[in-house]
């Protein structure tokens, strides 16, 4: 049954700095002879700890978080950055980097001290529950695993196109760079074909410069792992692994004398709507998704397709200044092997 929602507004500045009180910062040092360590630690509210990590370019480093209470996650950070800044990896989203929830698995890009923040979602921190938790780390020397062979396993030569093969039908990010902190172009849909410009290996793992057949289109750098030898068809394909791609587009329109709209749809495997609202610089964007699957997704896009929010869980709102006029886009995603109904609330203020 999908929950009806009403818009509450929750003062974000408020939230973070209680966050930011009531974060602690602990330092994980190995034991003489092991590559190893168990952290077990209890947070509560909206208190967060954040490990620091010593470790060095393409070592491999392990991370796995078992917590009491489900609504406990990680981000991951390169040296320099924390809580605030781009992650590394968000343990709530599989990825190459994050083979399950609350599980990373990554050769690391560079030398430093890494964090690994540990927090509740706000849900759950404004309730003032309470998580323990057992934390796995493990780094490791060597190079990450090769790519499965029918994949894009070679850094030359290699097919004239590529196809998007994800193994639960979501989409891929296409980055600026070789590396997987590097900012994202666009995202690409399960299924689509790609003309190949060029293959290297970077961070432990094999990425392809590829380009999109549209015209015009995108450029830029997708992880090998991936893609699998396509064509040079413009129509999405089914790709192995997935189910056929579609994306329809719905222009939001509110009521008169209203900010906001709630719409109800359903979606089936691999399948994503997207939702278009005229909004103007300086205005505030306020977005929830409710479904009873976790398997829903959505993410924002500014005017001109970049990227306002990179793909987040249908369990986490969105509320932020918009920093340029146009249409806005929010896509919702539907990342499970079976179709699904939700409900989307969208308010311009």
């Amino acid at each position: 049954m999908i929950r009806k929602l009403a818009i509450a507004v929750v003062p974000l500045a408020l939230a973070a700095s209680a966050m930011a009180q009531d974060m602690r910062t602990e330092t994980v040092r190995f034991q003489s002879g092991t590559s190893g360590a168990t952290i077990s630690d209890t947070i509560q509210g909206y208190e967060s700890v954040v490990y620091k990590i010593g470790a060095s370019a393409g070592q491999r480093m392990k991370i796995r978080l078992e917590p009491s209470n489900l609504a406990t996650y990680f981000n991951v950070y390169e040296p320099g950055r924390g809580p605030g800044d781009q992650a590394l990896v968000n343990a709530q989203l599989t990825g190459p980097m994050v083979p399950d929830v609350n599980y990373f698995d990554g050769v690391l890009p560079t030398d430093g001290e890494y964090s690994v923040s540990v927090y509740m979602m706000r849900s759950a921190a404004r309730r003032d529950e309470i998580s323990n938790y057992a934390l796995y780390v493990s780094i490791e020397g060597g190079n990450a695993a090769m790519p499965q062979p029918d994949y894009a396993d070679g850094n030359q030569g290699g097919p004239d196109f590529y196809q998007v093969a994800t193994s639960g039908g979501g989409g891929l990010n296409l980055r600026s760079a070789p590396s997987a902190s590097a900012s994202v172009v666009t995202r690409l849909s399960n299924g689509q074909n790609l003309r190949n410009l060029g293959c290297r290996s970077a961070e432990g793992r094999s990425w392809c410069r590829v380009a999109t057949l549209a015209d015009p289109g995108y450029e830029g750098w997708a992880a090998a792992d991936f893609l699998i030898e396509g064509s040079n068809s413009p129509a999405y394909a089914a790709a192995p692994g997935g189910s056929s791609d579609g994306t329809s587009t719905e222009r939001v329109r509110f009521a008169p004398g209203t900010s906001g709209a709630e719409l109800t749809g359903s979606l089936m495997p691999g399948e994503s709507r997207r939702y278009m609202i005229g909004a103007n610089t300086r205005q505030n964007l306020y977005v929830r998704v409710a479904s009873d699957s976790s398997d829903m997704y959505y993410q924002i896009f500014n005017p001109g397709n970049s990227f306002l929010l990179d793909q987040m869980t249908a369990a986490q709102e969105y509320r932020g200044e918009l920093w340029q006029s146009g249409d806005h886009v929010v896509e919702v995603i539907n990342r499970g092997n079976a179709q699904e109904t939700y409900n989307v609330i969208i308010g311009i203020e």
